[in-house]
C-alpha cells in the first residue's frame, strides 16, 4: 500500500507542477501578445488623428458601427482562438480601436498640455494594470465570481453612454467615465485571476480580454483627465 500511496502522491505533484507550468506559459504568452497589440494600436491612432474626421461628424453612427465591428471581431477571434488567424484578427481589431481612439487624442492634442495629459492617461493605465495583475498573481485568489456583476456593470455603463449621446450632459459623461474605469479595472483583476488559476488556458482569448480592459481604461481616463486638467490657449 505504501508504494502505491507514494506513486499517487508523485503523480499528483507532477500534475500540479504541469498545471502551474501551463498557467505560467499562458500568462507569459498573454503579456507578449499584449505588448505586440500596442504596435497596430499606435499605428491606428496616428492614422485616426489625421483621418478620424468622419467619427467627429457622425459620432452616434460611428459608435454603433464600431461597436458592431468589435463584437463581430471578438466572435471571430473566439472561433479561431487555436490558430494563427486568431492572432491576425486580434491585431486587426486593435488597429481598428486605435483608429477609433484617434479623434480623442486629436482633441487632447489641441490643448496646451495635451501631450502631458496623454502621458498621464498612459501612466495611469499602466499603473492600474500592474496593481490589478499584481494582486491577482500574488494572492492567487479566484475572482471569477465577479464576472456576472462586472458584465451587468458594463451593460449599464454602455446604456448610459448611449443615453448621454442624446442628453449631452457633461457631468454625466464624467461620471460614466469614472464608472467605466472602475468596472474595467476590476475586469483586469478578474481576467488575470482566471489565467493564474487556470480558468483561461488560451492566450489569444486572455489577451483579448485584457486588451479590451486596458483600452477602455485608457480612453475614459484620458477623457476624464482632459476635462479636469486640460489647459486651453
Amino acid at each position: 500500500m505504501q508504494p502505491e500511496l507514494q506513486t499517487n502522491q508523485t503523480g499528483i505533484q507532477a500534475g500540479t507542477q504541469g498545471l502551474a507550468l501551463q498557467q505560467q506559459r499562458v500568462l507569459r504568452n498573454t503579456y507578449l501578445l499584449l505588448a505586440l497589440t500596442m504596435v497596430p494600436t499606435i499605428i491606428g491612432a496616428f492614422i485616426g488623428i489625421n483621418t478620424g474626421g468622419i467619427i467627429m461628424q457622425h459620432p452616434i453612427i460611428s459608435f454603433f458601427v464600431m461597436l458592431g465591428a468589435v463584437i463581430g471581431l471578438q466572435y471571430a477571434i473566439a472561433a479561431n482562438r487555436n490558430s494563427a488567424l486568431g492572432v491576425v484578427l486580434l491585431l486587426g481589431m486593435t488597429f481598428l480601436l486605435g483608429w477609433f481612439l484617434g479623434p480623442l487624442l486629436a482633441i487632447a492634442l489641441t490643448l496646451k498640455n495635451g501631450p502631458q495629459l496623454i502621458g498621464m492617461a498612459a501612466v495611469g493605465t499602466g499603473a492600474i494594470f500592474f496593481v490589478m495583475a499584481g494582486i491577482a498573481t500574488t494572492t492567487k485568489r479566484d475572482y471569477s465570481f465577479m464576472g456576472k456583476f462586472l458584465f451587468v456593470g458594463m451593460i449599464v455603463a454602455l446604456l448610459a453612454i448611449v443615453a448621454n449621446m442624446f442628453l449631452q450632459i457633461p457631468a454625466l459623461a464624467l461620471t460614466i467615465a469614472a464608472v467605466v474605469i472602475v468596472v474595467f479595472s476590476l475586469f483586469l483583476l478578474h481576467d488575470v485571476s482566471r489565467i493564474v488559476n487556470g480558468g483561461e488556458t488560451n492566450y489569444i482569448m486572455a489577451t483579448t480580454g485584457v486588451y479590451m480592459s486596458l483600452f477602455n481604461i485608457f480612453a475614459n481616463l484620458l477623457q476624464l483627465i482632459t476635462a479636469l486638467f486640460g489647459e486651453r490657449d
